[in-house]
């Protein structure tokens, strides 16, 4: 099994979703003794954002593109090999103002490829990254899985719909919320999101 590992959490150990994401990863390590595991820290090691000189870069002729093209161009290629030769997707998602973090965004922006990821066809868009399957490990500050506050959440629905756009369709949330809420609810909400991690299979 080959894991990848996107973390998105700017707290470093203090990050909910990373400790959730460790922890995910480290349950399916546990249960495939084979698994490799690559590391994509997107708060250490940030992804520029997508710009027009990097979108242009793969449709300027080789000559012609300049320096910043040609090193973005290679880092766009690594991230998608990284992206299919992964079985397993473990992505540490916190929520920022509703959404997901700037750095995740920038991350999607670049393996949201259309012609390597996605293609359009007469019937619409159709996913090509297949056969692959994904653990969300979310956190939030407040409740937004039901409530008052549930339409402004935009952050496990967006990634969910980009995945399924380019063809990720099994994907398992493990979610702690209300981790703002105060010692108390912030302990529960980890601990029963630790012990479902405890019962995912590989």
């Amino acid at each position: 099994m080959n894991i990848l590992h996107i973390q998105a959490g700017i707290f470093g150990d203090q990050s909910v979703s990373r400790q959730l994401s460790d922890k995910i990863v480290a349950r399916l390590s546990e249960q495939n003794g084979t698994a490799t595991v690559i590391n994509r820290d997107l708060i250490t090691t940030p992804i520029a954002h997508l710009d027009a000189e990097i979108l242009l870069a793969g449709g300027t002729a080789e000559a012609d593109r300049s320096e910043r093209q040609v090193a973005e161009l290679e880092l766009t290629e690594t991230l998608l090999a990284e992206l299919f030769a992964a079985d397993t997707i473990v992505i540490s998602a916190p929520m920022y103002n509703f959404s997901i973090p700037t750095q995740l965004k920038a991350w999607l922006d670049r393996i949201a490829q259309a012609g390597r990821t996605f293609r359009y066809t007469e019937s619409g868009a159709e996913g090509l990254v297949l056969g692959k399957k994904v653990y969300i490990a979310s956190a939030r500050g407040g409740i937004y899985s039901e409530g008052p506050a549930a339409a402004m959440e935009h952050q496990e629905s967006f990634l969910q719909g980009v995945l399924g756009f380019i063809g990720i369709t099994d994907v398992t949330t493990v979610r702690a919320e209300g981790v703002n809420l105060g010692e108390a609810p912030r302990n529960a909400a980890i601990a029963a999101a630790s012990e479902e991690i405890t019962s995912l299979s590989a």
